[in-house]
């Protein structure tokens, strides 16, 4: 009915709607966050249940969590009739947008390092979705694949479980984004997963496991995100949400998916420079954003 590059297109452009909300999501979020838990605090190690807890009664928080189910909505809808690699760095855009929101309501006036960070990172990930688009292909997920994301989504929660015992509560902002990165690639990747097999029409207890995983994968993921916001700036959050998360996600679209089966060693080459460019923005980010240059002054 449509061509292949006009589906293609569709999805890249609800992806940078759904972009757009996560933006608008992740500061409301860190606005609620902030506010109420850690006003006046250099560092907050981590949230109580009981600070989550009065999070749900906050509007700003509510209404944060609206934009980002409808982020949600947008990304499923991109990811149902294009492939994962295509679709998932495409996230790259909040960045932008939550950059200037950040800086707007905490009159924060970026420098040039600043800029920098966020144009490297944004290239990197443009160039990643460049590359994808030219080279990516649909593939029929076996039963023995999705066992293989979701034994590896295990491993990691038990391995996630053990670093964050033994840091005894020392967790900074990086730490919870990395680790909310990794979730919600496999989030992304399980999503993929669980709509190919409804289309497929497996209605089988593997597709209830894979379900019930991005469940909870999702919820400990935004467990990992809210407390990112009580010690770091949205647009350090949402940085390396769209690195850390699109390489995840990738890498298992890539690796065990094979949606990159097609790719040629020029492509190749391409994904990873433009992934080193990615990364190094977002860690170039964390180390001169002027919000956390004023933290580790005061302390």
């Amino acid at each position: 009915m449509f061509s292949p590059e006009l589906v293609r297109l569709l999805a890249i452009l609800l992806a940078i709607i759904g972009a757009v909300f996560l933006s608008l999501g992740a500061q409301f979020q860190n606005d609620a966050v902030t506010k109420h838990h850690a006003p006046a605090q250099t560092r907050l190690g981590g949230l109580t249940l009981r600070q989550v807890a009065d999070l749900l009664r906050r509007p700003r928080w509510l209404t944060g969590t609206s934009f980002l189910v409808l982020a949600i909505l947008f990304q499923l809808s991109a990811l149902a009739v294009a492939p994962l690699i295509v679709v998932q760095p495409i996230g790259a855009v909040a960045l932008i947008i939550t950059s200037i929101l950040n800086a707007r309501i905490y009159k924060v006036r970026l420098n040039p390092k600043t800029f920098l960070a966020i144009g490297l990172t944004t290239l990197g990930v443009g160039g990643f979705v460049a590359f994808a688009a030219s080279s990516a292909v649909a593939v029929e997920l076996s039963n023995q694949k999705l066992l293989q994301v979701v034994g590896i989504l295990f491993l990691l929660l038990m391995m996630f479980a053990f670093l964050f015992w033994r840091s005894k509560g020392q967790v900074t902002a990086l730490q919870y984004i990395f680790g909310a990165g990794v979730l919600y690639g496999f989030v992304a990747s399980l999503a993929k997963v669980v709509l190919q097999r409804l289309f497929q029409q497996d209605y089988d207890l593997l597709t209830l496991l894979a379900l019930a995983s991005l469940i909870g994968a999702t919820v400990l993921g935004g467990w990992f995100v809210q407390n990112a916001y009580s010690s770091g700036p949205p647009d350090l959050v949402i940085a390396g949400l769209t690195v850390i998360d699109p390489a995840v996600a990738v890498g298992i679209a890539i690796v065990i998916l094979g949606e990159a089966e097609g790719a040629t060693m020029t492509q190749v080459i391409g994904f990873a420079l433009a992934g080193l460019i990615a990364i190094a923005g977002v860690l170039t980010l964390n180390r001169v954003h002027p919000q956390l240059s004023q933290k580790d002054d005061s302390e």
